[in-house]
């Protein structure tokens, strides 16, 4: 289907909004943008292998930005990936075979409630043998975690933890500037500026937002505009 567009505004282009972003290839994700809310991550992450510890617990609030983090590392370091949820009565040696890495999504989420934290134990073990790490993802830092085990408390009481903090107004930004223009959609900064402060602070909501206007658009065959914009954010919030 043909994209109705406006016609470029030079003055108007969102690629001229000031920012001081790094951007990030995320080795087959899409870019990582670099900000305030995310650095420290980063730089573990960056860091990796030379972590001071087998174990890197990345928390923050869904939609932060932890799970990609976690692929980018997950992409550099060969490691394997599973549901925290998955873990209840596995074998660990079937799970890791001969792997040096490992991450647990959503590691707080069962914490106390059905996680194995045997397997969870045995693994850290394993790791740490091999010279091998864990990182671990979860809403909340370790220290919150109803564990029981009392020497998997211990160890996860001795891994790193990095909080992500959700996108902040400069990244906010950049990820609309980088969304709209996946979709090739010369969203203006009118545009940014009425959706910065009526979005919900999640690389999600975002996605979600561009995608929702990217369909209308093309259903009435309209070019992106403040009024569309605003039309398909009401109608998402009545919908909510």
């Amino acid at each position: 289907m043909t994209r109705v567009t406006s016609k470029p505004d030079k003055d108007n282009d969102p690629q001229q909004l000031p920012l001081a972003l790094e951007m990030r290839p995320a080795l087959g994700r899409d870019d990582f943008m670099v900000a305030d809310c995310n650095s420290e991550a980063v730089a573990w992450i960056d860091q990796w292998p030379k972590w001071p510890a087998p174990a890197l617990c990345l928390y923050g609030p869904k939609g932060c930005g932890k799970s990609h983090l976690a692929e980018v590392w997950r992409a550099r370091s060969g490691a394997l990936q599973v549901a925290a949820s998955d873990l209840n009565g596995i074998n660990p040696d079937e799970l890791l075979g001969d792997a040096t890495g490992l991450v647990i999504e959503d590691a707080d989420l069962v914490a106390g409630a059905g996680l194995d934290e045997t397997v969870c134990f045995h693994i850290y073990n394993m790791l740490k043998e091999r010279g091998g790490h864990l990182l671990l993802t979860a809403s909340q830092p370790p220290s919150r975690w109803q564990i029981d085990l009392p020497d998997l408390k211990s160890r996860l009481g001795a891994a790193l933890v990095c909080e992500i903090s959700p996108p902040d107004d400069d990244l906010i930004v950049g990820l609309l500037i980088k969304l709209f223009a996946d979709r090739q959609i010369p969203a203006s900064p009118q545009i940014i500026s009425y959706v910065l402060p009526r979005i919900e602070r999640s690389f999600a909501a975002l996605s979600q937002l561009v995608a929702a206007i990217d369909r209308r658009a093309l259903a009435e065959k309209r070019a992106v505009t403040l009024p569309l914009v605003r039309s398909v954010m009401d109608d998402m919030t009545t919908q909510s």
